[in-house]
């Protein structure tokens, strides 16, 4: 018998199991400290063992590239290939997974697999590539473990392109997987897809905020329409060379890259948009995670909408072929709309034996299409120079795409000792931020003779310390560049960085010099300099009563200016670091949120972060030996005094100026000490004050001073990937 109601709902109505509802939710402007936890292993089913570079070596790489190009024309009925093959659709996939990519902070990219989930599986640019996904699951079924979404992605892309007849430079592997959206991207700020709110001046694209690349929300990079969906080549160059920029390209790689990545495939656009079902994330559960469901026509082949713009760019884009550049520089092209309604531009007066073939209709041929940043390749005056070269001079053209390719699909890996697999070039990039191999060892004895030579240089413990973190702290676990590995402290841009001190890194690194030039093993400056600092944490432990190494693994390189690309490496400027407690300026991003961002591409926890914190202000490092948030009388000693004196209530804390307050007893009124926001978020907001507590007990003094060793390790080591094989 039915029921004539519904039965009463057992569970609390948005109790924590909808995703728009957090405990925190009353409370927006608190501290996201969930940046720091996310990628938690209990969401990881591969489990605490699993290593996937030892997966990656059982593969059969051949027997998976050749199944990928069986892939590629094997077209299944639920979504037909465009002319029988999937090429085009899995390159716009690699694309799209590897575009999101930005230099700014190293987010973005291709190196998780994120496409897999929201936001970018729902994005307006990425329209239909859940269809992609769903055709490599057989692949991804097959070789399982072995392979990732994330290499699989770029593989897929690769082989696309091979099977087309375009020879690629190659593969590394080495991509891992997540397993829930990130949370530490920032994609901007707007509440609407392809909303418009990242620019300081709208009529400047200089002005795109920081470190966005993507002129619009929910777009891979620029409007294929024109700047603001207005059709405008010049402009729309201008917000190319800016976004391409903010990825890492000059304008050769742009010109390239466009080129290149629409010599094959086609746009979609043959149909209303309107009718157009929700996306993957909104779509009812009956869809299975497919989203963009057409209910008009056949709802794919002929009848297929994307970007709503509709059409081929050359006339045979089911393979690789010159006829790119052809028609971009031999016909004039008009403004037109598509059947979608979007503006595209049309040749005027073409021939037909330079028109494609429709995709899906045996017979019939179409008139090629250009976005506004095609023609933007012609009507640009730099742009226009390098289009007519490779429009001269085809193989220049290929090994141009080919390295461009190469670059946009691996630029968020990191150094090339972390790819995996036979495909790997054997050319080096400065890219790749290259360091030199070592081929010393140290033993034990040597290593404990080095330290009481670094420690009785005439260095003082701080400066030590404040240099090998300021070697590390570069580090950003989003795209494995910086570091201390290689000493590019010691180099341009580096050296000269007001963050990093330069009068006294300058005369730690002339010492270290002397150090290295007197000895008898050559050693590199990369480990001395680390090898500095750990010693002086290990001596301020034993001064605290805990004789505690602290562990040194030598084997870094010391990299050559030749090695560095200036340019590349300015974006790792640091302008604030709370863990010495310094500001280049006033931001209108608060003090501890700088802290928190800085933190998680460290690839540190709130733990971690906090016992740094306290050791490093305990320990005297602040820039420019200011003593702000050393609450201790034994400054230099590694001591939880940072803690104890926090929580202590015998204390007032009083805003005295910007990002400054006064400890005062609250008796006698005198200033004990003084403190930044960074300093007194450990004690006032409620998650980081329950780990700074802990690390005040008595019972964990010892506890606090191991688990700094720890952090510490952990971030002079971040970079050394061979240590992790």
């Amino acid at each position: 018998m039915e029921n004539s109601k519904k039965e009463k709902c057992p569970v609390m109505h948005g109790a924590n199991i909808e995703s728009n509802y957090s405990v925190m939710s009353w409370w927006p402007n608190a501290l996201n400290l969930d940046i720091l936890h996310q990628h938690d292993t209990k969401t990881n089913p591969l489990g605490h063992d699993f290593n996937y570079r030892e997966e990656f070596k059982k593969l059969d790489f051949e027997a998976l590239k050749n199944d990928l190009k069986k892939l590629m024309t094997d077209s299944q009925d639920w979504w037909p290939a465009d002319w029988g093959h999937y090429g085009g659709l899995m390159i716009r996939m690699a694309w799209h997974s590897a575009g999101t990519y930005r230099i700014g902070d190293g987010r973005g990219g291709s190196n998780t697999g994120n496409q897999r989930f929201a936001p970018l599986n729902s994005w307006p640019d990425n329209v239909n590539l859940d269809k992609a996904r769903r055709l490599l699951w057989p692949i991804k079924r097959k070789y399982g473990n072995k392979i990732s979404w994330a290499d699989l992605f770029i593989l897929a892309g690769n082989m696309a392109y091979e099977s087309m007849g375009f020879k690629t430079l190659g593969f590394g592997g080495g991509r891992e997987d997540i397993w829930h959206p990130e949370k530490d991207i920032y994609w901007g700020a707007e509440k609407e897809w392809l909303g418009k709110d990242r620019y300081a001046d709208k009529s400047n694209e200089e002005t795109l905020e920081n470190p966005l690349a993507a002129v619009q929300m929910g777009l891979i990079y620029v409007n294929p329409e024109g700047v603001d969906g207005k059709p405008d080549p010049l402009k729309t160059a201008q917000a190319m060379r800016v976004t391409f920029k903010r990825m890492g390209m000059n304008d050769e790689e742009t010109v390239a890259l466009t080129a290149g990545g629409h010599t094959v495939g086609k746009a979609h656009g043959n149909g209303d948009p309107s009718v157009l079902g929700p996306n993957p994330e909104a779509a009812p559960i009956e869809h299975q995670g497919f989203g963009w469901m057409n209910p008009k026509g056949k709802g794919n082949a002929e009848d297929t909408l994307s970007s709503g713009l509709e059409g081929a760019w050359t006339t045979y884009p089911f393979k690789w072929n010159n006829t790119y550049f052809h028609l971009l520089f031999t016909y004039d092209w008009e403004l037109k709309k598509s059947p979608a309604g979007a503006w595209q531009w049309e040749p005027i007066n073409i021939k037909e034996e330079d028109k494609p073939l429709d995709a899906h209709i045996p017979g019939v041929r179409r008139n090629p299409i250009m976005t506004d940043a095609d023609m933007a390749l012609k009507m640009d005056p730099e742009y226009r120079k390098i289009s007519e070269r490779f429009y001269k001079d085809p193989k220049y053209f290929a090994e141009a795409f080919a390295k461009a390719w190469f670059k946009l699909t691996h630029r968020d890996m990191g150094p090339k000792s972390r790819y995996l697999g036979p495909d790997v070039p054997r050319e080096d990039f400065i890219w790749q931020d290259p360091i030199p191999t070592v081929d010393y060892t140290l033993s034990d004895a040597e290593i404990e003779a080095l330290k009481e030579k670094l420690l009785n240089s005439g260095l003082t413990r701080t400066e030590l310390i404040n240099t090998a973190w300021d070697s590390a702290r570069t580090f950003r676990c989003s795209d494995f560049r910086g570091g201390a590995n290689g000493a590019r402290i010691r180099l341009a841009p580096q050296k000269d960085w007001i963050g990093n001190e330069p009068k006294r890194l300058q005369k730690v690194l002339k010492v270290l010099s002397e150090i290295q030039s007197g000895l008898k093993k050559k050693v590199s400056i990369a480990d001395l300099i680390v090898l500095g600092g750990s010693a002086a944490v290990e001596k301020a432990a034993q001064e605290a009563g805990f004789n505690i190494k602290v562990p040194f693994s030598p084997g870094r390189g010391d990299a050559t200016q030749e090695m560095t690309d200036l340019e590349s490496f300015e974006v790792l400027e640091p302008i604030h670091d709370g863990y010495r407690n310094w500001l280049k300026k006033e931001y209108a991003v608060k003090p501890e949120e700088l802290l928190l961002d800085r933190t998680q591409l460290m690839g540190l926890t709130a733990p971690e972060m906090t016992v740094l914190i306290g050791g490093m202000r305990v320990l005297g490092t602040n820039y420019g030996g200011t003593k702000h948030g050393v609450f201790t009388e034994r400054e230099g000693i590694l001591t939880n005094d940072f803690f104890v004196n926090l929580t202590d209530m015998k204390y007032l804390w009083k805003p005295v100026g910007y990002n400054l307050y006064n400890i005062v007893d609250r008796k006698s009124g005198a200033i004990k000490w003084t403190a930044t926001r960074v300093d007194l978020v450990f004690g006032s907001n409620s998650i980081l004050r329950a780990y700074a507590e802990f690390y005040a007990q008595d019972d964990n003094r010892e506890r606090f001073v191991r688990d700094f060793v720890k952090a510490w390790v952990k971030v002079m080591n971040a970079d050394r990937y061979d240590l992790k094989k």
